[in-house]
This record gives C-alpha cells, sequence and structure tokens, in this order.
C-alpha cells in the first residue's frame, strides 16, 4: 500500500467570507488575471463556471513547472465550501488520490481564514510526498488575498 496523508494549513484573509468564496466558488476565470504567475489559465470542460460537478481543467506553474490539471468540483454554499477532486493530469500521475477542500470561516466582521485540506495518496512510494503543492495552494490563496483587496 503507498503512502497517504492530508495536509491541513489556515491562511488568514482581509475581507470577509462573502468576499472571498465567490472566488472559489465560480468566479476562477479570475485567477489567470489576478494571479498569473501561479495560474495561466482555466477552461470549463464540462458544466458551467458555478455548477456543482463541473469539469474545469487548469494550466499553472508549480516549482517552476508548467503543469495541466483536470478537476471535478463539488460545492457546499452552506459550509462555504469547495471541494476539488483530481481527475487527470501531472499530479495525478504520482497520485491515485487527491482532493483540496477550501472552507471559508468568518474571523471578524472584515476579516476570514481559509482552511485548506489536502488529502492524497500516492500512486507508490518511489513518489514524494507532495508538499510543494499544499504549499503551492497556500501561496495561491495568499496572493488571490491581495488581488481580492486591491480590487
Amino acid at each position: 500500500m503507498a503512502t497517504s496523508g492530508t495536509y491541513v494549513t489556515d491562511v488568514p484573509l482581509k475581507g470577509s467570507v462573502e468576499k472571498h468564496y465567490p472566488r472559489y466558488r465560480n468566479e476562477n476565470h479570475v485567477f489567470p488575471d489576478a494571479i498569473g504567475h501561479h495560474i495561466q489559465s482555466v477552461t470549463v470542460h464540462e458544466g458551467k463556471w458555478d455548477s456543482h460537478g463541473s469539469i474545469k481543467i487548469w494550466n499553472y506553474t508549480c516549482d517552476g513547472k508548467q503543469e495541466v490539471f483536470k478537476e471535478r468540483r463539488e460545492i457546499d454554499d452552506e459550509k462555504k465550501t469547495v471541494k476539488v477532486v483530481g481527475l487527470e493530469g501531472h499530479l495525478m500521475e504520482q497520485l491515485k488520490l487527491y482532493e483540496v477542500v477550501f472552507q471559508f470561516f468568518p474571523k471578524s466582521e472584515d476579516e476570514c481564514v481559509c482552511k485548506n485540506t489536502m488529502t492524497w495518496e500516492k500512486r507508490n512510494d518511489e513518489f514524494p510526498e507532495p508538499s510543494n503543492y499544499m504549499k503551492f495552494l497556500k501561496n495561491m490563496v495568499t496572493d488571490m488575498d491581495h488581488h481580492v483587496n486591491k480590487a
């Protein structure tokens, strides 16, 4: 059995949950313009930008390498949660399970927290643990915070 694990990190954000959650829920098309050094493009492969179960293809840069990722999106508006389930792409060559949950919690009237939970299982133990992808996600959320607050 290959190694598996879960990484969790909280990213403090300026602004309310209502200001940040929509970017992850249904405004992914702004990511390339907002944080193009991380995300170069996002396209809808199936469904719509804001539909539960939609499938999107992301072109991004992690550790200086251009990569592609195909995901299915699960949305829970009540819990202000977006779950990303990995389907195909560079990362999925190493992992047989990759899920990321972005959950937004209010901290105060003008601050919130994005809790990132990444669950993974390697295809075999020859591959490294995907901690660099957690670092990528944390940097992406932090940089999107800067964009949201200057808009």
